[in-house]
């Protein structure tokens, strides 16, 4: 390695000046592919909200018969409607509650090693 002292401030400035240019090259470089990294991002993206979007479209009509079915029948079988909205509740309640407690003696175990 050479000494400061034989380093010249011209030699100083002409690397950074090349430093400064390869450094402006490489921005350039990664600017291009960022932005096409960006594109294909979109186009994805958008290549899937049409495809959602025609797919629901096609499922609508049997999706609303169905909701039609099942709000005639729970005005026809009002408690039976209310049994099942009350053990839908507790099916999420305690599957909520149980992923909660699983998840305690895990962080107890860990912490007592």
């Amino acid at each position: 390695m050479a000494s400061l002292s034989s380093i010249s401030d011209t030699d100083l400035d002409k690397q950074v000046a090349t430093l400064t240019r390869e450094l402006a090259t490489l921005k350039k470089a990664v600017l291009k592919r960022g932005g096409a990294f960006y594109e294909d991002g979109r186009d994805t993206a958008s290549d899937y909200y049409s495809d959602i979007t025609e797919r629901l479209g096609d499922a609508l009509p049997a999706i609303r018969r169905q909701g039609r079915a099942i709000e005639k029948t729970a005005r026809d079988h009002p408690a039976t409607a209310a049994a099942v909205g009350l053990v839908l509740v507790g099916l999420v309640a305690s599957l909520f509650l149980g992923g909660r407690q699983q998840q305690a003696p895990r962080a107890r175990s860990r912490s007592a090693r």
